[in-house]
Protein backbone atom coordinates (compact mmCIF):
# COMPACT_ATOMS: atom_id res chain seq x y z
CA UNK A 1 0.00 0.00 0.00
CA UNK A 2 1.19 3.63 -1.14
CA UNK A 3 2.53 6.36 1.28
CA UNK A 4 -0.43 8.58 0.26
CA UNK A 5 -2.85 5.72 0.45
CA UNK A 6 -1.79 4.89 3.95
CA UNK A 7 -2.50 8.54 4.87
CA UNK A 8 -5.83 8.47 3.51
CA UNK A 9 -7.03 5.28 5.64
CA UNK A 10 -5.84 6.82 8.40
CA UNK A 11 -7.63 9.80 8.11
CA UNK A 12 -10.83 8.35 7.52
CA UNK A 13 -10.38 6.96 11.02
CA UNK A 14 -9.20 9.89 13.10
CA UNK A 15 -9.42 12.94 11.76
CA UNK A 16 -11.27 15.49 14.42
CA UNK A 17 -14.63 16.89 13.46
CA UNK A 18 -12.95 20.66 13.32
CA UNK A 19 -16.14 22.93 11.63
CA UNK A 20 -13.75 24.46 8.77
CA UNK A 21 -13.60 20.42 7.99
CA UNK A 22 -17.54 20.68 7.03
CA UNK A 23 -16.96 22.86 4.45
CA UNK A 24 -15.18 23.91 1.21
CA UNK A 25 -16.28 28.15 1.08
CA UNK A 26 -12.50 29.55 0.58
CA UNK A 27 -13.51 32.37 2.80
CA UNK A 28 -13.90 29.85 5.91
CA UNK A 29 -10.76 28.15 4.72
CA UNK A 30 -9.05 30.99 4.47
CA UNK A 31 -9.55 31.90 7.93
CA UNK A 32 -9.47 28.61 9.73
CA UNK A 33 -5.44 28.39 8.10
CA UNK A 34 -4.77 32.15 9.13
CA UNK A 35 -5.61 31.45 12.23
CA UNK A 36 -3.95 28.53 12.67
CA UNK A 37 -0.74 29.71 11.87
CA UNK A 38 1.82 28.96 14.74
CA UNK A 39 -1.06 28.21 17.02
CA UNK A 40 -2.82 24.72 18.46
CA UNK A 41 -6.20 23.86 17.35
CA UNK A 42 -7.40 23.91 20.94
CA UNK A 43 -6.45 27.61 21.16
CA UNK A 44 -7.35 28.35 17.57
CA UNK A 45 -11.03 26.65 17.72
CA UNK A 46 -12.51 29.63 19.73
CA UNK A 47 -11.32 32.27 17.76
CA UNK A 48 -12.37 30.89 14.63
CA UNK A 49 -16.11 30.50 16.00
CA UNK A 50 -16.05 34.21 17.40
CA UNK A 51 -14.69 35.12 14.00
CA UNK A 52 -17.58 32.67 12.24
CA UNK A 53 -20.08 34.59 14.27
CA UNK A 54 -18.83 38.34 14.49
CA UNK A 55 -18.38 38.45 10.42
CA UNK A 56 -20.50 35.25 8.71
CA UNK A 57 -19.01 36.55 5.29
CA UNK A 58 -16.27 38.19 3.89
CA UNK A 59 -17.65 41.73 3.04
CA UNK A 60 -18.22 41.48 7.13
CA UNK A 61 -14.81 41.16 8.06
CA UNK A 62 -14.00 43.71 5.01
CA UNK A 63 -16.82 46.52 6.70
CA UNK A 64 -15.02 45.99 10.25
CA UNK A 65 -12.73 48.37 11.95
CA UNK A 66 -9.11 47.43 12.37
CA UNK A 67 -9.49 48.34 16.02
CA UNK A 68 -12.80 45.21 16.05
CA UNK A 69 -10.19 42.98 14.10
CA UNK A 70 -7.54 43.48 16.72
CA UNK A 71 -9.55 43.04 20.01
CA UNK A 72 -11.62 39.91 18.64
CA UNK A 73 -8.18 38.50 17.89
CA UNK A 74 -6.38 39.36 21.25
CA UNK A 75 -4.52 36.88 22.92
CA UNK A 76 -3.69 35.02 19.77
CA UNK A 77 -0.28 36.69 19.40
CA UNK A 78 1.65 37.55 15.89
CA UNK A 79 -0.90 40.33 15.68
CA UNK A 80 0.78 41.14 12.04
CA UNK A 81 -1.85 38.20 10.96
CA UNK A 82 -4.82 40.20 11.86
CA UNK A 83 -3.76 43.37 10.02
CA UNK A 84 -2.85 41.02 7.27
CA UNK A 85 -6.32 39.38 7.88
CA UNK A 86 -7.96 42.79 7.32
CA UNK A 87 -6.37 44.33 4.70
CA UNK A 88 -6.60 40.76 2.38
CA UNK A 89 -10.46 40.96 3.33
CA UNK A 90 -10.85 44.44 2.11
CA UNK A 91 -9.25 43.02 -1.45
CA UNK A 92 -11.47 40.10 -1.81
CA UNK A 93 -14.49 42.37 -1.27
CA UNK A 94 -13.57 45.64 -3.29
CA UNK A 95 -11.73 44.07 -5.86
CA UNK A 96 -13.25 40.33 -6.40
CA UNK A 97 -16.34 41.28 -5.22
CA UNK A 98 -16.19 38.58 -2.49
CA UNK A 99 -14.87 35.61 -4.71
CA UNK A 100 -11.53 34.49 -3.70
CA UNK A 101 -9.14 33.47 -6.61
CA UNK A 102 -9.53 29.82 -7.40
CA UNK A 103 -5.99 29.15 -7.93
CA UNK A 104 -2.61 29.01 -6.06
CA UNK A 105 -0.84 31.61 -8.57
CA UNK A 106 -3.48 34.17 -7.30
CA UNK A 107 -4.19 33.25 -3.93
CA UNK A 108 -0.26 33.76 -3.26
CA UNK A 109 -0.08 37.71 -4.16
CA UNK A 110 -2.79 38.43 -1.18
CA UNK A 111 -1.33 39.85 1.97
CA UNK A 112 -0.55 37.49 4.67
CA UNK A 113 -1.10 34.04 2.24
CA UNK A 114 2.26 32.55 1.30
CA UNK A 115 3.40 29.14 0.34
CA UNK A 116 1.35 27.04 2.14
CA UNK A 117 -2.00 28.87 3.30
CA UNK A 118 -2.48 29.35 -0.99
CA UNK A 119 -1.49 25.85 -1.36
CA UNK A 120 -3.97 24.72 1.29
CA UNK A 121 -7.44 26.78 0.08
CA UNK A 122 -6.66 25.85 -3.73
CA UNK A 123 -6.68 22.51 -2.92
CA UNK A 124 -9.14 22.09 -0.20
CA UNK A 125 -11.36 24.73 -1.53
CA UNK A 126 -10.85 24.13 -5.44
CA UNK A 127 -9.52 21.33 -5.29
CA UNK A 128 -6.30 21.75 -7.00
CA UNK A 129 -3.03 19.31 -7.32
CA UNK A 130 -1.05 21.55 -4.58
CA UNK A 131 0.65 20.07 -1.47
CA UNK A 132 1.08 21.78 1.44
CA UNK A 133 3.93 21.68 3.74
CA UNK A 134 3.65 23.19 7.10
CA UNK A 135 5.56 22.10 10.24
CA UNK A 136 3.33 18.59 10.27
CA UNK A 137 4.23 17.78 6.88
CA UNK A 138 7.47 18.50 7.57
CA UNK A 139 7.98 16.78 10.59
CA UNK A 140 6.45 13.40 8.89
CA UNK A 141 8.10 13.80 5.58
CA UNK A 142 11.50 14.24 7.11
CA UNK A 143 11.22 11.39 9.50
CA UNK A 144 9.63 8.97 7.23
CA UNK A 145 12.32 9.21 3.98
CA UNK A 146 14.73 10.07 6.49
CA UNK A 147 15.56 13.51 5.02
CA UNK A 148 18.37 15.57 6.97
CA UNK A 149 18.24 18.69 5.29
CA UNK A 150 17.30 21.89 7.68
CA UNK A 151 13.56 22.58 7.23
CA UNK A 152 14.31 26.36 7.94
CA UNK A 153 16.95 26.63 4.66
CA UNK A 154 16.04 27.56 0.90
CA UNK A 155 17.22 24.30 -0.21
CA UNK A 156 15.77 22.14 2.65
CA UNK A 157 12.43 23.93 2.11
CA UNK A 158 12.48 23.32 -2.01
CA UNK A 159 13.26 19.68 -1.79
CA UNK A 160 10.69 19.11 0.78
CA UNK A 161 7.98 20.86 -1.20
CA UNK A 162 9.21 18.83 -4.38
CA UNK A 163 8.90 15.67 -2.47
CA UNK A 164 5.74 16.42 -1.29
CA UNK A 165 4.11 16.99 -4.96
CA UNK A 166 6.15 13.84 -5.81
CA UNK A 167 3.67 11.75 -3.08
CA UNK A 168 0.59 13.69 -3.44
CA UNK A 169 -2.88 12.05 -4.13
CA UNK A 170 -3.97 14.38 -7.07
CA UNK A 171 -7.50 12.28 -7.08
CA UNK A 172 -8.18 12.87 -3.30
CA UNK A 173 -6.30 16.51 -2.65
CA UNK A 174 -8.16 17.46 -0.23
CA UNK A 175 -8.19 14.63 2.15
CA UNK A 176 -5.27 13.83 1.80
CA UNK A 177 -3.87 17.45 2.66
CA UNK A 178 -5.50 17.64 5.35
CA UNK A 179 -5.32 14.23 6.02
CA UNK A 180 -1.04 14.37 5.85
CA UNK A 181 -1.64 17.38 8.35
CA UNK A 182 -3.63 15.82 10.69
CA UNK A 183 -1.76 12.73 10.74
CA UNK A 184 1.52 15.09 12.13
CA UNK A 185 -0.88 16.66 14.70
CA UNK A 186 -2.03 13.64 16.39
CA UNK A 187 0.35 10.71 15.80
CA UNK A 188 3.64 11.65 14.31
CA UNK A 189 3.95 13.94 17.39
CA UNK A 190 7.36 16.51 18.11
CA UNK A 191 7.68 14.17 21.37
CA UNK A 192 6.72 10.74 22.12
CA UNK A 193 5.35 9.77 18.75
CA UNK A 194 3.22 6.73 18.76
CA UNK A 195 5.71 4.64 16.36
CA UNK A 196 4.01 1.12 17.63
CA UNK A 197 0.68 1.95 15.83
CA UNK A 198 1.88 3.67 12.85
CA UNK A 199 0.33 2.71 9.62
CA UNK A 200 3.76 3.94 8.14
CA UNK A 201 6.25 1.97 10.86
CA UNK A 202 7.61 -0.57 8.34
CA UNK A 203 8.76 1.67 5.83
CA UNK A 204 9.63 4.82 8.14
CA UNK A 205 13.71 5.87 7.81
CA UNK A 206 14.01 7.65 11.21
CA UNK A 207 12.26 4.79 12.91
CA UNK A 208 15.06 2.37 11.05
CA UNK A 209 17.47 4.44 12.06
CA UNK A 210 16.54 5.79 15.65
CA UNK A 211 16.74 9.09 14.61
CA UNK A 212 13.39 9.79 15.49
CA UNK A 213 14.09 12.07 17.97
CA UNK A 214 16.82 13.80 15.64
CA UNK A 215 14.42 14.71 12.72
CA UNK A 216 13.37 16.81 11.34
CA UNK A 217 16.56 19.21 11.41
CA UNK A 218 16.22 23.27 11.75
CA UNK A 219 19.69 24.99 11.04
CA UNK A 220 18.93 28.64 12.24
CA UNK A 221 18.75 29.06 16.18
CA UNK A 222 17.13 31.94 17.19
CA UNK A 223 18.74 34.59 19.12
CA UNK A 224 16.79 36.01 21.94
CA UNK A 225 16.89 39.42 23.57
CA UNK A 226 16.55 39.99 27.25
CA UNK A 227 14.37 43.27 27.59
CA UNK A 228 13.28 45.04 30.79
CA UNK A 229 10.23 46.60 30.79
CA UNK A 230 8.28 48.79 33.43
CA UNK A 231 4.53 49.81 32.81
CA UNK A 232 3.24 52.84 34.29
CA UNK A 233 -0.19 53.04 34.71
CA UNK A 234 -0.50 56.55 35.51
CA UNK A 235 -3.79 58.05 37.53
CA UNK A 236 -5.07 61.39 38.32
CA UNK A 237 -7.75 62.31 41.01
CA UNK A 238 -10.37 61.92 38.35
CA UNK A 239 -9.55 58.15 37.46
CA UNK A 240 -7.83 58.79 34.36
CA UNK A 241 -4.56 56.86 32.86
CA UNK A 242 -2.45 57.47 30.05
CA UNK A 243 -3.56 54.93 27.70
CA UNK A 244 -2.16 55.02 23.82
CA UNK A 245 -2.48 53.15 20.34
CA UNK A 246 1.35 52.26 19.37
CA UNK A 247 1.76 53.29 16.19
CA UNK A 248 5.26 52.54 14.02
CA UNK A 249 6.07 48.66 12.58
CA UNK A 250 6.29 45.94 15.17
CA UNK A 251 4.66 43.42 16.42
CA UNK A 252 1.91 45.31 18.39
CA UNK A 253 1.53 47.61 15.95
CA UNK A 254 -1.92 50.06 16.48
CA UNK A 255 -2.54 47.96 20.02
CA UNK A 256 -2.46 49.95 22.81
CA UNK A 257 -0.61 49.95 25.70
CA UNK A 258 0.79 51.84 28.87
CA UNK A 259 3.71 54.33 29.04
CA UNK A 260 6.61 52.44 29.78
CA UNK A 261 10.36 53.20 30.88
CA UNK A 262 12.69 50.53 29.09
CA UNK A 263 16.27 49.98 31.32
CA UNK A 264 19.60 47.68 30.46
CA UNK A 265 18.38 45.44 34.37
CA UNK A 266 16.22 45.96 37.24
CA UNK A 267 15.88 49.77 38.11
CA UNK A 268 14.74 50.70 41.78
CA UNK A 269 11.96 52.76 42.74
CA UNK A 270 14.64 56.36 42.67
CA UNK A 271 15.52 56.00 39.54
CA UNK A 272 12.57 55.14 38.15
CA UNK A 273 11.06 58.11 39.77
CA UNK A 274 13.62 60.12 37.08
CA UNK A 275 12.46 58.32 34.42
CA UNK A 276 9.03 58.77 35.43
CA UNK A 277 9.24 62.50 35.09
CA UNK A 278 10.97 62.39 32.00
CA UNK A 279 8.00 60.20 30.15
CA UNK A 280 4.94 62.51 31.67
CA UNK A 281 6.31 65.45 32.79
CA UNK A 282 5.62 67.05 36.01
CA UNK A 283 2.24 66.06 37.02
CA UNK A 284 2.88 66.46 40.49
CA UNK A 285 3.72 62.57 41.24
CA UNK A 286 2.12 61.60 44.93
CA UNK A 287 3.22 57.78 44.99
CA UNK A 288 5.12 55.14 43.01
CA UNK A 289 4.17 51.93 43.62
CA UNK A 290 4.88 48.37 42.41
CA UNK A 291 1.86 46.29 41.45
CA UNK A 292 2.99 43.01 40.75
CA UNK A 293 4.54 40.62 43.56
CA UNK A 294 6.37 38.50 41.43
CA UNK A 295 8.38 39.79 38.49
CA UNK A 296 6.56 38.87 35.05
CA UNK A 297 8.31 37.52 32.28
CA UNK A 298 6.74 37.48 28.89
CA UNK A 299 8.15 35.34 26.19
CA UNK A 300 8.29 35.69 22.42
CA UNK A 301 10.10 34.23 20.16
CA UNK A 302 12.66 36.57 19.50
CA UNK A 303 12.66 38.48 23.09
CA UNK A 304 12.23 38.12 26.48
CA UNK A 305 10.44 40.66 28.54
CA UNK A 306 11.03 41.22 32.25
CA UNK A 307 8.53 42.72 33.18
CA UNK A 308 7.05 45.33 36.03
CA UNK A 309 3.92 46.99 36.06
CA UNK A 310 3.60 50.19 38.55
CA UNK A 311 0.66 52.61 39.92
CA UNK A 312 1.18 55.97 39.50
CA UNK A 313 -0.93 58.77 40.88
CA UNK A 314 -0.28 62.17 40.32
CA UNK A 315 -1.81 65.27 41.36
CA UNK A 316 -2.60 67.07 38.40
CA UNK A 317 -5.26 66.05 35.62
CA UNK A 318 -4.02 64.42 32.83
CA UNK A 319 -4.12 66.13 29.48
CA UNK A 320 -4.71 63.46 27.44
CA UNK A 321 -6.22 61.04 30.21
CA UNK A 322 -8.94 58.81 29.19
CA UNK A 323 -10.59 57.03 31.88
CA UNK A 324 -9.03 53.42 33.71
CA UNK A 325 -12.63 52.01 33.65
CA UNK A 326 -12.68 52.19 29.93
CA UNK A 327 -8.93 50.42 29.28
CA UNK A 328 -10.96 46.87 28.47
CA UNK A 329 -12.51 48.43 25.62
CA UNK A 330 -9.32 48.47 23.25
CA UNK A 331 -7.33 45.68 21.77
CA UNK A 332 -3.79 45.49 23.76
CA UNK A 333 -1.09 42.45 23.78
CA UNK A 334 -1.92 40.05 25.52
CA UNK A 335 0.95 40.77 28.33
CA UNK A 336 -1.41 43.81 28.83
CA UNK A 337 -4.51 42.08 28.67
CA UNK A 338 -3.13 39.51 31.25
CA UNK A 339 -2.20 42.17 34.26
CA UNK A 340 -5.51 44.44 33.32
CA UNK A 341 -7.28 40.71 34.46
CA UNK A 342 -5.14 40.11 36.83
CA UNK A 343 -4.46 43.14 38.68
CA UNK A 344 -6.68 45.62 37.67
CA UNK A 345 -10.11 43.29 37.42
CA UNK A 346 -9.79 41.42 40.41
CA UNK A 347 -8.69 43.70 42.63
CA UNK A 348 -11.74 45.67 41.18
CA UNK A 349 -9.37 48.89 40.54
CA UNK A 350 -11.32 49.60 37.22
CA UNK A 351 -14.86 49.64 39.25
CA UNK A 352 -12.89 52.01 41.88
CA UNK A 353 -11.15 54.25 39.21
Amino acid sequence: MSFSRKILDWYEENKRPLPWRQTTNPYKIWLSEILLQQTRVAQGLPYYEKFIAKFPTVFDLANASEETVLKLWQGLGYYSRARNLHATAKIIANQYNGNFPDNYTDLIKLKGVGDYTASAIASISFEQPEPVVDGNVYRVLARYFGVDLPIDSPKGARYFKELAREIMDQEHIRDYNQGLMEFGALHCKPRKPECASCPLNDGCQALQKEQINTLPIKGNKTRVRHRFLNYLIVKDAEGQTLFKKREGRGIWQNLYEFPFVEAEKEIDKDVLHQEIEKRIGDNGIKEVVKMNDQKIIHKLSHQHLNVNFWLVTVNQELNEGIPLSSIQQYPVPVLIADFIENYLVNSNALENA
